[in-house]
């Protein structure tokens, strides 16, 4: 490595990193419902709209894995998302 690439300043993008943790989170809660027989989009929207994680089976974590994630983060991501593909 020359020395200029010690000194250059490198851009952290923290928000990127966010939407792909909350990306990750979902689709494991995605395998583990539906591996469980459950209609997934069916079991977030209940768990989005009621905050009650009693939606989320316990299977591979996914309940735990969903909640390290705050509710209104992973309603923004889906909404951004959704406005994003479809405008």
């Amino acid at each position: 490595m020359s020395k200029s690439n010690f000194t250059e300043t490198m851009s952290f993008k923290s928000d990127k990193i966010r939407r792909e943790n909350i990306s990750q989170v979902l689709k494991l809660t995605q395998e583990a419902l539906e591996e469980r027989g459950y209609n997934a989009i069916n079991q977030l929207a209940g768990y989005l709209i009621s905050n009650d994680p009693a939606y989320i089976s316990s299977h591979k974590n996914a309940r735990s894995i969903i909640q390290s994630v705050e509710r209104h983060e992973l309603i923004e991501e889906l909404v951004r998302f959704y406005l994003e593909e479809h405008s």
